[in-house]
């Protein structure tokens, strides 16, 4: 009876917001249809999580049983999309050690994960940048221009400079006309890569205004859009608000660090947006119902605003809670994955702009090294893992209700159609 009502409330939806959608139909690759993913011409919800390391891993043969193990252990949690690095600039095990110049082996190792990701039916947005020092970042291609004679006074020159957008510029398309060496098919052309998110966590503090990070992403999705127009492509925000919505920026957490969540994700080839979580680093001196108050606040108004002012689906892209703060407990992680995961849940369910949810961070036994606080490795973590698994099966039965849902309506228009066809053509003469 719960399930046949659900159902009912779905088909009243849908008949409602118009829910049927022209994609593409059977190629594999994920869309958008107004506030919604959509695949193979039907409606795409996803329970998924961050794995940043997985290319640094697999850019050592001996270590790729690991990435294997992880893609393993996510999907049998249901977990269907990941987010990862595509760059490593300078430093050990660099993808990219120079401007234009790239490593073959740490190449291989994101071919890998790209292959292993397809094998185990996984989604991957892949990030083309870093905001941070880690894996080089910006400052790497502030520092490489440097050493090529340009004047640049701030990292955040990273996001002004034609030198180093033209660096930046370079390594999008090095990536995007990449031959994978284990499955044959251009990433541009490959259907297992969900999006391409152009940086993690952009940030320009030195222009709180916002012009600069809103000038580089309409330059920056434009250059990618002409490259490929296969794939979704989103900014990698946080969700901070800005001056395109100053009733909003009483939500920020004390951050203005020159992005806006409207404005940025309005821009003309940004396909769905991203809003990112972590109130116990944001409001670190908060107690913890203050902590989920502004979080349940915070969704609700990005949920709000992607239906209302964007027209765009969008994805929480990070969220999590660290092992590391003080009184941490299991049940206190499960509560705040369980709310994330209703959030996400109740706007689906009434067809809303949600669409999904990936934490920070999934590991795999024998990954001791990037434990960060944050890390779930789901056979130590079973509580955990089931709050993962009940979130995957929810998404999974909306998804299976609207498609057929849209099935049933396809039909009757067909069928309709038909019938209009038959009634134009009675008594006519047919064929010779």
């Amino acid at each position: 009876m719960k399930h046949f009502l659900v159902v009912l409330l779905l088909f009243l939806l849908m008949q409602e917001k118009g829910f049927l959608l022209q994609v593409k139909a059977g190629d594999g690759f994920v869309r958008t249809g107004g506030i919604h993913f959509m695949l193979n011409n039907g409606p795409y919800y996803a329970n998924g999580f961050n794995a940043y390391w997985l290319m640094y891993v697999a850019s050592d043969p001996s270590q790729r049983s690991k990435v294997s193990a992880a893609f393993r252990e996510a999907s049998s949690h249901g977990l269907t999309v990941a987010r990862t690095w595509a760059f490593n600039d300078g430093g050990y095990r660099a993808l990219q050690y120079a401007p234009g110049a790239y490593n073959e082996q740490t190449f291989k190792g994101l071919d890998f994960v790209v292959a292993e990701a397809r094998r185990y039916g996984i989604k991957l947005i892949l990030s083309l940048a870093n905001n941070y020092e880690s894996f080089g970042g910006k400052k790497q291609y502030v520092d490489w221009a440097r050493s090529r004679g340009q004047y640049l006074s701030s990292d955040d020159d990273f996001f002004r400079n034609s030198v180093v957008k033209g660096y930046y510029k370079n390594h999008i398309r090095t990536v995007l006309n990449r031959y994978n060496t284990f499955t044959g098919i251009l990433y541009m052309n490959d259907p297992t890569i969900m999006a391409w998110e152009l940086m993690n966590e952009p940030r320009c503090t030195s222009d709180p205004s916002g012009r600069t990070i809103q000038a580089w992403i309409m330059e920056m999705a434009s250059y990618v859009k002409s490259i490929d127009r296969n794939h979704l492509l989103e900014a990698g925000l946080e969700g901070f608000y800005g001056q395109s919505t100053p009733q909003r920026t009483h939500l920020n957490p004390g951050l203005n660090i020159g992005t806006d969540f409207v404005a940025n994700n309005r821009v003309p080839g940004i396909d769905f947006a991203t809003v990112h979580s972590y109130p116990d680093i944001w409001l670190s001196s908060s107690n913890d119902q203050s902590q989920v108050s502004f979080m349940n606040q915070w969704l609700d108004a990005h949920f709000q605003d992607a239906q209302y002012m964007l027209g765009k689906p969008v994805m929480v892209a990070e969220f999590g809670k660290s092992s590391k703060d003080s009184g941490f407990s299991n049940y206190e992680r499960d509560a705040l994955f369980n709310d994330v995961y209703f959030k996400v849940y109740s706007s689906a369910k009434h067809g809303g702009p949600a669409a999904g949810a990936l934490f920070w961070q999934l590991l795999t036994e024998g990954l001791d090294s990037f434990r960060d606080g944050y890390e779930i490795v789901l056979s130590q973590s079973p509580s955990t893992a089931n709050v993962i698994a009940q979130q995957s099966y929810k998404l999974r039965l909306i998804q299976k209700i609207f498609t057929r849902m849209l099935n049933i309506k396809r039909w009757k228009r067909a069928r309709a159609a038909r019938g209009q066809w038959i009634d134009r053509n009675k008594g006519r003469h047919i064929g010779n």
